[in-house]
């Protein structure tokens, strides 16, 4: 397993870390991507098979750049993580146009840079996985997070595409729908507008995440979808849409 590689967008902090120390930890190289020096630099620190790569996921020449070098230094890319992402939140009157732009170019747009860096090998190899952490709000449409929302429900649409060309390929596509996850992602949340949706219900571990994309990694499905309830809110969604937008409007008093 030495001589293949993991690349991990989001790599400096929450997710993204504990997936790079948990892939190090099982005997890949492991190619860890963030904007975050000292975040990495943490994720790192007593591991002799973890590189770091202070690199930002919306340059699409930067992202070509680390996947040659990972795949020349560390051995093929076998399994690719894109966790990248920033949550500003806000109603739309409230935020600049250009937090929309570099929400979506972060979480959307990176997840494309990456995706594309990275493909043609898996294609050539016939082999890999490519797991894009979306999040229950690329579903669930709340207020405050309009620009969240669209970028994650961006996620979702290119992810299920992404599964269904690739079903005659040797490749793995999920896309991972979380609730919200004790990551430090939530503080930015904490830092703009805490909706109060937020506190109903429990928000999981990062553990139960990673665990529930192996779960997923092994039965074939596309959508995974961790925590207890995750899976019946996303049922009601498609089919008690009026229900939920009730209690967003109740909670939030708008």
């Amino acid at each position: 397993m030495g001589e293949e590689s993991v690349l991990v967008t989001g790599g400096g902090s929450g997710m993204g870390q504990l997936a790079s120390r948990q892939l190090a930890n099982a005997g890949y190289n492991v190619a860890a991507v963030d904007v975050n020096e000292k975040g990495l630099l943490e994720t790192a620190e007593g591991f002799q098979n973890i590189r770091t790569f202070q690199t930002d996921v919306t340059s699409y020449e930067d992202v070509l750049k680390v996947v040659a070098e990972t795949e020349e230094k560390l051995g093929p890319i076998r399994k690719v993580y894109n966790a990248a992402a920033i949550m500003p939140l806000g109603k739309i009157e409230d935020q600049e146009a250009d937090v929309f732009r570099r929400v979506m170019d972060i979480n959307y747009t990176g997840v494309v840079n990456v995706t594309k860096a990275t493909l043609p090998g898996l294609i050539e190899r016939n082999e890999g996985e490519i797991i894009n952490f979306a999040s229950i709000a690329g579903w669930l449409p709340t207020i405050y997070m309009a620009a969240y929302d669209a970028s994650k429900f961006a996620v979702v649409a290119f992810t299920e595409v992404l599964y269904h060309e690739n079903l005659n390929n040797n490749i793995k596509v999920v896309c991972v729908c979380p609730p919200p996850v004790k990551t430090p992602l939530l503080q930015q949340a904490r830092d703009t507008v805490w909706p109060k949706v937020f506190d109903q219900g429990d928000h999981i571990e990062a553990e139960d995440v990673l665990r529930c994309i192996n779960d997923t990694l092994e039965s074939g499905e596309l959508f995974a979808f961790p925590g207890k309830q995750t899976k019946m809110v996303w049922r009601m969604r498609r089919w008690l849409p009026g229900m939920l937008w009730k209690n967003v409007h109740k909670s939030e008093g708008l």
